[in-house]
């Protein structure tokens, strides 16, 4: 059985899509899974070794220039790509109506979430069929549920993402021990203040002598990895990181502290240590997967300190290593 699964983004969305795929790959290991996203994020996809292929689309350019005949050139290759593929049913686990429509150019019966379960209702209509996943419960949990009925097996009591960094992410001259700071986010008002990075990072170096790396990706968030930098002279400052690479460094990492960004969503998924710092978002709502060795910190305009995140990481660091 063929199968083409529709989650197109964002990088948080395919991340907790994860455990759903894990499940559909130990109970119906006979489906061959084929995944459609955002070219942006696809190397999310590429790393569950169950996905048999992904087919990247540019819905983000391409709707800044839908006056342009070469648009409508890539969309209609895409659509013949997949139309090749002959797939038995397409899974949209999105909801939305950009998905749906994406969903539609595969020529083959549609599977979704019904009108009170998707996140535009009016995408359930363009439906073949369709299935209630109560709404409330987070989106790993949200995934594994219509996968489960979708492909009508029992959802698997326990949980995993089951990823595989592959070869190309490597990344060379990394230090046997490290941290990883994610200091960055969308938002603003999802920052932790510089002052309490600071002080946590100097703990940690204080601790074990450990080198901290600081990724980036974009010249703001760049600027403000340089300038923790420039007052922690063990601190490094991340080369540009594709999303491959940046999963190798999350992965090999002794424990990662970050803010609410897809980053450190991607580090829980790898099952490295973790720390979530909130500030202005509900981690119940969007937080890490709480494990021993995963906990969230804070929430809106309860911003956690410095030492509060520093035992926490260390518990986390215990709880890996008495687990392994």
């Amino acid at each position: 059985m063929k199968i083409l699964l529709v989650r197109l983004s964002s990088m948080g969305d395919l991340i907790h899509t994860l455990p759903a795929v894990s499940d559909l790959s130990r109970m119906r290991p006979d489906v061959e899974l084929h995944w459609l996203s955002e070219a942006g994020f696809a190397d999310i996809a590429r790393l569950h070794p169950f996905v048999k292929e992904v087919h990247a689309m540019r819905w983000r350019q391409w709707r800044k220039q839908l006056n342009r005949a070469e648009t409508w050139c890539e969309i209609g290759r895409l659509k013949n790509v997949l139309q090749r593929q002959q797939f038995d049913f397409v899974l949209d686990s999105q909801g939305l109506m950009k998905s749906a429509l994406f969903a539609k150019t595969a020529n083959a019966p549609v599977k979704g979430l019904d009108f009170n379960s998707a996140r535009e209702r009016w995408a359930a209509l363009t439906y073949n069929q369709t299935y209630a996943v109560p709404k409330g419960r987070d989106a790993v949990w949200r995934n594994r549920a219509l996968f489960a009925q979708a492909f009508g097996y029992e959802m698997p009591a326990e949980q995993r993402f089951g990823l595989v960094v592959p070869p190309e992410g490597r990344l060379n001259n990394l230090p046997e021990h490290y941290y990883v700071a994610l200091h960055a986010t969308s938002r603003d008002s999802k920052l932790w203040p510089q002052d309490c990075w600071l002080n946590l990072l100097q703990k940690l170096y204080d601790g074990s002598g450990s080198p901290v790396y600081l990724p980036w990706g974009n010249e703001a968030e760049k600027l403000r990895a340089e300038n923790i930098a420039a007052k922690l002279p063990f601190a490094r400052v991340c080369d540009k990181l594709n999303l491959l690479q940046a999963a190798f460094l999350l992965d090999n990492a002794a424990g990662v502290i970050g803010v609410d960004t897809g980053l450190l969503h991607l580090a829980n998924a790898l099952d490295t240590p973790v720390v979530g710092i909130y500030t202005d978002t509900d981690p119940a709502k969007t937080g890490v997967q709480v494990s021993p060795w995963a906990v969230n910190l804070g929430n809106v305009a309860q911003i956690p300190d410095a030492e509060d995140v520093y035992q926490s990481l260390l518990s986390c660091i215990r709880a890996k290593s008495e687990a392994v």
